[in-house]
């Protein structure tokens, strides 16, 4: 059936009646069809109407109708179809073929212009307002069609066929252009300047725009169309209507115009550079009115990652401006996966273009970033049931935690706001025009802004500013070093972006340098009209000598140990193995070829993060291949250790730290190398006994002996402090055997630590490099004063269950310890003997202790009885003399070592160590552990003479005791354990 709507002019009344009811009816339905998609792109069909087929003849029809607005009319020649021969023109229509409805344009006589003035016109126009009338008398049923809620019967029939014509043909367009890829050739060929998809973008009709978009979109997609000239104007075109879309909240038209915008700026590095050059403010005010849309919102995060992740940049005042858009994007309750990977990629490249002129959007990142921590722990804290005693001090810390996160978070803030106030004052800009107020405006930051006077912005230091970064990041650490969720949370948040720029990247170095550029600057202008005598007008705060060094390393350490938290993630771990160049930072840092690298905290940071990525990797493939998942990860754990940052691995650089990749092949490397060094050792192994008059104990170990350090170490040495120490500074060698430099004991360790060689790493390893070294930390205060501490217990299980997981107890190990780290150690073998952890019970080859209080501690017993002097640490309360708990732990020690299982080596202090410093510089002092307690009843005791507590374990040189005896001890029980 074909069904046309003529105007004729031989027609009675009756004729023209019944032509008006059937006109008005196809009006109506066209437009329904042509509207009842436009309100959602899901609504979109995937089966479209038209065939996929369509004329050529047909196709052109549309493109001519919409470039030139409508119907092209003509009655200046006779219609030779006609029954009659009168002449009449011919419109749109609707063809039904075969059963299926497939609608068009029949189109069979020539166009002629619109500006055609004939009788017809005012006939067709007589005739629509006569239509108004008979609308009403439709039959019900049309009422009861399926028709868009948007669009009302009767509301096309005002419209003459050349309006409706357009709509039609758009819509016709883009069905044709879902229905095949030939129809979308052809449509290609018949618009090969793109002006008719041009002319449909900026038609005033919604419908137009609407079908224009999707037929821009599909020709953009198709990968074997080329790219027509007119893609950049589309792509103003589009971002254009979707800008004014989101004005009139008319959202699912934007959606459509944004889809096809992407797909403009995707396919061509024009509309690429159009935009970059006039659309980021339509774009950002898009992104701004349409945050409560997550469609929209994932649409223009794409946008802008592709504009900034090609070849073009940002320049820095709209990166500063768009961090506002950016950050609620990372941090966005309803943001998906999606925006927020966006959004991180391009902060990530706005620090990478604009390196020290950035730091406000990463130190804002970062504080932000604490502040949504800190929310969710609270929240969680509040939805908790109360907890047992036995976590009552782990509490207390992480209350610790949370408050120093608190005033870094406000430290933060203040550097953000300050750094920023600082470009402010030089701007003649106001503050609404400034391009961070959109960020300042934020929380945290609004508060602090409000009150920000920009004639009186307080000088801010580049030195506290990287200070105030240092601060948060340790705060970050600590709020999550011990929870899963919020390192998964922290991870999502993008902390890793910030992580990578704080390791690769000088920012704060290259800030102070700036820094220093501009004081030098303004001191000069300062210096020219200064001729006045006895006038200086030179500032201090203008003194390029007052600018002070950023702690750029601290920030290097403590973003590095960060990292090997996260490092055990998966997520954290696909993420880094592919990027090469953050890979290769950590190797040469590890082994020490990065000048700004040089310490020893941050190259075991970033071998165990190494480690842990690549022995992470093999796991998750075990896991994956294996058929049942948990056995996999068994076996994965058991050879592919997983260190955090309580564990360092001393001398990263060496060969040994490394991931096994295959478990035989591990196994018969260990068994080979422990073969030759049975056989290339047995000269040595006879002289063992002594080394305290060898001067030169380095020179036993031949050149054959230094290729050992490639082959698989023979057991781990594993380096545990006492109270106030820490991984490195408790095993440094001292000038001076006796502490007098510090009245208080807390600080003493730490002065003593501060300098000095590191003897486990330099001459340990060197004179005995059978060994793997590791030395451990914990967090142990003598004070309350000085922060809470963990009991022996929880410090105990805690690294008990760290060494389980870095693979210590695989092998045969040594122990050497100071102080309190000899009863840690014993908790722990006690505490792994009532958890079935045979393993590293039965390898546990040796303990040395330095100084360890075995029956108590003569200063745990001193806080007792001056509580106005010192409010003991729960720790320090467990080392009084006569502890129970001290004896049971003694015992169990004993009794390994009765039977063969466990050699002993303990060290004994002989000269008292200064307590507490009194007015005029007296000094209370004191023997921290006597000789009676420091001997446990068994084992071997050497007794250091004039060495005090503290430096026990220092020694002074390669022939001090405290150092021979030990490596002799090592090489005795690697004689032993050979022979057996």
């Amino acid at each position: 059936m074909e069904f046309l709507w003529e105007q004729r002019s031989r027609h009675s009344s009756l004729d023209v009646s019944e032509n008006l009811k059937g006109r008005s009816m196809l009006v109506a339905a066209i437009m329904d069809i042509v509207t009842s998609n436009c309100d959602s792109i899901e609504k979109v069909s995937f089966k479209p109407s038209l065939s996929g087929n369509a004329e050529t003849r047909d196709i052109a029809a549309a493109i001519e109708v919409i470039e030139d607005g409508g119907m092209r009319l003509d009655e200046s020649h006779e219609n030779e179809d006609d029954e009659d021969g009168d002449s009449g023109i011919k419109g749109i229509g609707i063809k039904v073929l075969g059963g299926t409805s497939v609608l068009g344009l029949s189109r069979t006589h020539p166009v002629v212009k619109l500006g055609s003035s004939d009788t017809s016109d005012l006939g067709l126009t007589r005739l629509t307002t006569q239509s108004l009338l008979l609308q009403n008398k439709l039959d019900s049923s049309l009422a009861q069609s399926n028709l868009s809620s948007a669009v009302v019967p009767g509301l096309w029939d005002d419209l003459n066929c050349q309006h409706v014509a357009v709509p039609f043909a758009a819509w016709a367009l883009a069905n044709w252009a879902m229905a095949s890829d030939v129809n979308r050739s052809r449509i290609q060929e018949l618009d090969a300047d793109g002006q008719a998809v041009m002319t449909a973008l900026m038609a005033p009709e919604r419908s137009v725009k609407w079908h224009g978009s999707l037929v821009a979109r599909l020709l953009l997609e198709d990968q074997n169309l080329p790219l027509s000239d007119s893609v950049s104007d589309w792509s103003s075109s589009l971002l254009s209507t979707a800008s004014q879309a989101t004005k009139n909240e008319d959202i699912p038209l934007a959606r459509v115009a944004l889809s096809a915008f992407l797909v403009s700026v995707e396919k061509s590095p024009g509309a690429q550079k159009i935009v970059m050059e006039k659309g980021l403010h339509p774009l950002r005010d898009t992104a701004k009115r349409t945050m409560k849309h997550n469609h929209v919102q994932e649409t223009l995060a794409k946008a802008l990652e592709l504009l900034c992740t090609g070849d073009l940049n940002l320049p820095l005042e709209e990166g500063q401006r768009w961090s506002a858009v950016l950050l609620p994007w990372v941090f966005g309750k309803s943001s998906s996966d999606t925006i927020r990977l966006s959004a991180i990629r391009i902060l990530s490249r706005i620090l990478e273009d604009y390196g020290p002129y950035s730091v406000p959007i990463s130190q804002g990142w970062l504080a932000i970033l604490l502040t949504e921590i800190m929310a969710s722990k609270k929240a969680s804290s509040t939805k908790g049931t109360t907890q047992p005693s036995s976590v009552k001090v782990k509490t207390q810390i992480d209350q610790a935690n949370m408050l120093s996160a608190s005033q870094s978070t406000n430290q933060l803030v203040a550097a953000v706001v300050n750094l920023a106030g600082n470009a402010l004052g030089t701007t003649t800009n106001s503050v609404d025009t400034f391009p961070l107020a959109d960020l300042l405006s934020m929380e945290p930051f609004s508060g602090t802004f409000k009150t920000l006077k920009k004639d009186s912005v307080p000088k801010v230091n580049v030195a506290d500013s990287a200070k105030a970064t240092l601060k948060g990041i340790k705060a970050l650490t600590e709020v999550c070093a011990d929870d899963s969720l919020c390192q998964e949370k922290i991870t999502d948040f993008g902390v890793l972006c910030l992580l990578r720029r704080f390791l690769l990247r000088d920012d704060y170095e290259k800030l102070a340098a700036i820094e220093v550029y501009d004081a030098s600057k303004t001191l000069e202008a300062q210096e020219r009209p200064s001729n006045v005598p006895g006038e200086s007008s030179i500032s201090e705060s203008n003194d390029p000598s007052s600018v002070r060094v950023p702690p750029t390393a601290h920030i290097r350490r403590h973003a590095a140990r960060l990292l090997t938290i996260l490092s055990q993630l998966p997520k954290v771990q696909k993420i880094i193995i592919a990027d090469e160049t953050w890979c290769k930072w950590l190797e040469d840092c590890a082994n020490g070829e990065i000048s700004g690298c040089s310490d020893l905290k941050t190259q075991s940071y970033a071998r165990a993060t190494l480690i842990n990525l690549f022995c992470g990797r093999q796991i998750n493939r075990d896991s994956a291949n294996d058929d049942i998942p948990d056995a996999g990860i068994a076996n994965g754990n058991k050879n592919c250790p997983r260190y955090d940052d309580m564990i360092f691995l001393i001398n990263p650089e060496l060969p040994h730290w490394t991931c096994p990749e295959n478990n035989d092949q591990h196994t018969v490397q260990m068994d080979a190398s422990s073969s030759d060094e049975a056989s290339s050792l047995d000269s040595e192994d006879r002289s063992v006994p002594r080394f305290s008059n060898d001067v030169n104990i380095s020179s036993s170990v031949d050149a054959s002996h230094s290729g050992a350090g490639t082959r698989e170490p023979l057991l781990d040495v594993v380096f545990v402090h006492g109270l106030r120490g820490g991984p490195y500074k408790t095993w440094r060698i001292s000038e001076d055997k006796s502490s007098t430099k510090s009245g208080l004991v807390e600080k003493i360790d730490q002065e003593a630590g501060k300098l000095g060689t590191f003897w486990p790493g330099e001459w340990l390893s060197a004179d005995f490099p059978q060994a793997r070294m590791f030395s451990l930390k914990y967090k142990t205060n003598l004070t309350q004063w000085s922060g809470a501490s963990l009991p022996l217990q929880e410090v105990s299980s805690m690294l008990l269950e760290k060494l389980v997981s870095a693979g210590i107890g695989n092998r045969p190990v040594v122990f050497v310890t100071h102080s309190m780290g000899g009863l840690v150690v014993k908790q722990m073998l006690h505490k792994a003997k009532s958890d079935n952890l045979d393993n590293l019970v039965k390898n546990t080859k040796g303990v040395v202790f330095y100084s360890c209080p075995h029956f108590g501690s003569k200063l745990a017993d001193m806080p007792w009885r001056m509580g106005l002097v010192f409010r003991p640490a729960p720790t320090i309360g467990e080392l009084r003399s006569g502890s129970p708990r001290l004896v049971e732990l003694n015992d169990y020690i004993r009794l390994l070592h009765k039977k063969g299982l466990l050699d002993v080596l303990s060290f004994c202090e002989t000269k008292v160590t200064p307590i507490v410093e009194g007015y005029g510089g007296w000094a209370f002092r004191m023997e921290i552990v006597p000789i009676e307690s420091a001997y446990p009843g068994f084992g071997e005791l050497v007794v250091l003479d004039s060495t005090d507590h503290i430096n026990s374990c220092k020694p002074l040189s390669r022939t001090d005791p405290s150092y021979t005896e030990i490596l002799g001890f090592l090489w005795k029980l690697k004689a032993k354990y050979k022979r057996q």
